[in-house]
């Protein structure tokens, strides 16, 4: 049996035989796959290090007005204020996708944002009566309901800051997006099953729209207004004030006594009325 530099020059040979010739491109899986879990870390630190920077300003803040009126030395008070927001960060990794994102995706944001509040707002009041009690502070049960009212309001303020930055964050984002990531963005809206659908019409019905699609309709909790901004001006236009259609979703059209209709591809018919009909026209959708 043979080793060593012999049987290197042996696989060498059996290797050339085959024909077999090692392309540069066959660790790029591997790469590709560290480079995305880098990225990943990254930004998982990034994360980390935002939520820690704001935190520490907050409890720097609740420390410096003497919320609550706590006692104790300085370091103490901030430490009590830092531990204390800091499990309302950590809840909210948890919270923040339970209802604006799974279980009550479709509720209007006011009641979302209430949700979220009163959820975070009870691990917060737990920590914050230990620490207070560890202060010297006496609290009796009777008084509980009342700190829980107090950090919910202060959770009513940062959760609705919270999402109206989110919100404009998702906009100004819009504003660079191309027609079709806008249609996807506007798309993850709906259940899973209508990712990646053609998306042919929105109309209005009271507090929620009708998206149409090629696999089928689904009503979402949003104003006709706010859609017509995140999908964009590319994509389609509006017809009527409770229409909006897409470039492609218009099969033909017709009209009734005079009145333009636009004939979606699933056969609906989307009205256009009077004020819109110039710019249907010009989009050359009649």
């Amino acid at each position: 049996m043979k080793t060593g530099c012999g049987a290197g020059r042996i696989g060498a040979t059996q290797i050339a035989r085959t024909g077999w010739n090692p392309s540069p491109n066959t660790c790029k899986p591997i790469h590709e796959a560290r480079n995305t879990r880098d990225e990943t870390m990254a930004s998982a630190l990034k994360d980390i290090g935002k939520t820690l920077g704001i935190v520490t300003l907050l409890a720097a803040g609740f420390t410096w007005f003497g919320v609550y009126g706590t006692g104790g030395s300085l370091k103490l008070r901030f430490l009590m204020w830092f531990v204390t927001m800091l499990v309302g960060s950590v809840a909210s990794y948890w919270v923040v996708p339970f209802v604006f994102h799974t279980h009550m995706k479709m509720s209007h944001p006011a009641l979302r944002i209430v949700a979220a509040a009163v959820l975070l707002a009870i691990p917060v009041t737990i920590s914050l009566c230990i620490f207070l009690a560890f202060l010297g502070a006496s609290i009796s049960l009777a008084q509980i309901p009342i700190q829980f009212a107090y950090v919910l309001a202060i959770s009513l303020v940062i959760t609705t800051g919270g999402f109206l930055i989110d919100r404009a964050r998702q906009l100004a984002e819009l504003e660079d997006a191309e027609p079709e990531d806008r249609v996807a963005g506007f798309l993850s809206r709906l259940p899973v099953r209508y990712r990646g659908a053609d998306l042919w019409a929105i109309s209005s019905e009271d507090h929620y729209l009708r998206v149409h699609t090629d696999r089928g309709e689904e009503l979402i909790l949003m104003r006709l207004a706010d859609a017509m901004r995140e999908l964009g001006e590319d994509n389609g236009l509006q017809t009527h004030r409770s229409w909006w259609v897409s470039h492609n979703g218009v099969a033909d059209t017709r009209r009734t006594n005079g009145k333009l209709v636009l004939i979606l591809k699933s056969g609906q018919e989307a009205p256009v009325s009077r004020t819109y009909q110039p710019n249907v026209r010009a989009a050359g959708l009649a």
